[in-house]
């Protein structure tokens, strides 16, 4: 978060940054890419795994019948290095009684996957394995009453980048039951491998940032209230570079109201596409400040109320500023720094309210009267398992019941040794906005 003082803040981007990738041999996967808007930058690519040691796990519930040893993984040994394929790396280990081990089925590839190494930033300790999304199948839990089985199909979200174990880059990864999500039979594999950063994301940043009570929805689907949940908690629980944005960022008497309008710039981004969907279904007017040819269609399908084009960014704020009377107290920004400052230009505070902006890549440097910055505090996700497992319950209803739309994809080929090459397209934006499959 970022007052008027002008208190620094980390984009999601930085707090997820995770390594990078080279080329390998060869594996039985497929890569599933989440078809981002072309306007904005690629963001996620999946890859959908075969699964060789499926005769070799229990099928009850049993947890100590695991006897694989070793399994595939892509490693990153340095900044500007492409990830190496090893075939003999060990099986992760469960560290609580929280943990569950998941074989690999679907990953979800994201900017940061690349961005990391390419930039060197935010790398774990070295050699490390990558990747934020994933879906599987569970084939150990360690607590008989986990609410998970063996054999249940789940997608879990590894926003805890820094431990290698949780990645999504090897055949079996390490999952919290409360960062869990079962899949319902109604969604694929290669369909939920991809939606979870960028659902949490979305939802930390309206439940949190914004203060939105997604227990009042009008959906069958209801969901947390996510500020009470969060200030419950005793300060000290939680990591000391969130506890300003949980505690401290807006007022119990800020909080948005129905009917109110939000602007989301960068809508078609995988997060701007759940933060659409979220945002009308706690009461939200959307505006969706897109590439209207390319993604007008779909926007309305997810719900935006607006559609304004962003080819023109001064006439996209003053439709903005038109449509809200220049009273805009809520804008959420997918895109860049850039447009963060633009967005600002149309938000106003209103009856002592001030108005708030999330950035997920970047905000203004300058400090604004009246205009309270937030970076997603999404440690909360890992750090408070009320928080996460909440989140993960509501998804899993949310998708049951059709309520949240999954994202558009392309099933790419090569497992985990086509990685690279995946993460090859997204940084150089050759990704279409369509669905396909290989």
């Amino acid at each position: 978060m970022v007052t008027r003082e002008g208190k620094a803040s980390q984009s999601i981007q930085e707090l997820l940054t995770p390594p990078e990738t080279p080329s390998t041999p060869h594996s039985d996967s497929k890569l599933v890419h989440i078809w981002p808007e072309p306007e904005t930058e690629p963001e996620e690519i999946s890859i959908e795994h075969q699964d060789k040691y499926a005769s070799k796990f229990p099928s009850d519930t049993a947890c100590n019948n695991f006897n694989v040893t070793h399994q595939e993984v892509l490693l990153l040994y340095g900044p500007k290095q492409k990830y190496i394929y090893s075939r003999e790396h060990p099986i992760p280990n469960l560290q609580n009684d929280r943990e569950m081990l998941i074989a690999v089925h679907a990953v979800g590839l994201n900017p940061i996957d690349w961005k990391a190494p390419d930039f060197g930033f935010g790398l774990p300790a070295l050699p490390c394995i990558s990747g934020r999304d994933f879906a599987g199948k569970v084939v150990m839990t360690a607590r008989k009453d986990s609410r998970f089985k063996v054999g249940d199909l789940v997608m879990a979200v590894s926003t805890d980048y820094r431990d290698s174990r949780k990645a999504a880059y090897q055949q079996y990864s390490v999952v919290s039951d409360f960062n869990a999500c079962r899949i319902p039979d109604n969604i694929a594999t290669t369909e939920a491998a991809p939606l979870g950063v960028a659902f949490v994301a979305a939802a930390l940043a309206l439940g949190i940032c914004f203060g939105v009570d997604f227990t009042s929805t009008s959906s069958r689907a209801s969901g947390p209230d996510l500020l009470h949940m969060v200030r419950s908690l005793s300060r000290e629980s939680l990591p000391k570079d969130i506890i300003a944005e949980c505690f401290d960022g807006i007022t119990e008497d800020e909080r948005p109201e129905p009917g109110e309008w939000i602007a989301i710039w960068g809508g078609s981004s995988a997060t701007g596409r759940c933060a659409v969907q979220l945002a009308k279904l706690a009461g939200f007017k959307v505006i969706a400040i897109i590439d209207v040819a390319r993604s007008g269609e779909r926007m309305l399908d997810y719900g935006a109320d607006l559609l304004v084009d962003r080819i023109d960014t001064e006439r996209a704020i003053s439709i903005v500023q038109g449509v809200t009377k220049g009273r805009l107290r809520f804008g959420f920004n997918a895109h860049g720094r850039e447009t963060a400052k633009l967005l600002t230009k149309a938000m106003h505070g209103k009856d002592g309210k001030r108005a708030h902006l999330v950035g997920l890549t970047g905000l203004p440097k300058e400090a604004i009267d009246g205009i309270v910055y937030h970076s997603v505090p999404i440690k909360c996700f890992h750090e408070a398992p009320q928080v996460g497992e909440a989140l993960m319950i509501w998804l899993e209803q949310l998708l049951e019941q059709n309520v949240l739309s999954t994202l558009d994809i392309e099933v790419a080929p090569g497992g985990l040794e086509g990685i690279n090459a995946a993460l090859d397209r997204l940084r150089d934006g050759l990704i279409d906005a369509k669905t396909h499959r290989v």
